[in-house]
C-alpha cells in the first residue's frame, strides 16, 4: 500500500508520526503510526504534513519526499541511521544523500527528525509514496478544451 504523505502528520509535543483520520467538532482526529492510538489535537496544535516539509539546499529546497526517496535510493532496505547518532554522523549520511544540503539552515536537530521520521515510514507505513491527486486539474482541464 501507498503511503500519502498529506496524510502523514507531524505535531509539535508528541513524539513520532500520525496518520490524519478525519475533522472533530474540537479539531482533528489523528492516529499515531507506532502505536495505533487516536488522539484528538485542538485547532492551536502545531501540524505539519510531511508533504509540506522542504529540505534547505544552496540550490534552494527540496521537498521531503524526494529526500525520503534518495535516502531509500542510498539504504536500500537497512535503516537510517539512528536519530540518536552523533551530529557528525548525520552530516556525512546526509553530505552522501543531499550533497548541497544548505548547512547554515539544515540543522543536526533537522536532521535527527528527517531520519527518525524515514525510519518510522519504513517500519509502520510505507516509502512507496501516493502521487499527489489531480482531480480537481484534470476535470478543469478538460472543461476548456471541450469549450474550445
Amino acid at each position: 500500500m501507498k503511503t500519502d504523505l498529506q496524510q502523514i502528520l507531524s505535531i509539535t509535543g508528541e513524539p513520532g508520526l500520525f496518520r490524519y483520520v478525519s475533522q472533530a467538532r474540537n479539531g482533528m482526529i489523528a492516529e499515531s503510526l507506532v502505536t495505533g492510538r487516536r488522539s484528538v489535537f485542538g485547532p492551536h496544535a502545531k501540524v505539519s504534513s510531511l508533504s509540506d516539509i522542504s529540505i534547505y539546499t544552496e540550490d534552494g529546497e527540496t521537498p521531503l519526499k524526494e529526500v525520503l526517496l534518495k535516502m531509500k535510493e542510498a539504504l536500500g532496505e537497512d535503516s537510517a541511521p539512528d536519530a540518536k547518532s552523533d551530529a557528525k554522523i548525520l552530516k556525512e549520511f546526509f553530505s552522501k544523500v543531499l550533497p548541497g544540503y544548505d548547512g547554515d539552515r539544515f540543522y543536526p536537530s533537522h536532521m535527527k527528525k528527517v531520519v527518525s521520521w524515514y525510519n518510522v515510514l519504513r517500519q509502520y507505513a510505507s516509502l512507496d509514496f501516493e502521487e499527489p491527486s489531480e482531480d480537481g486539474k484534470d476535470g478543469e482541464d478538460t472543461e476548456t478544451k471541450e469549450g474550445e
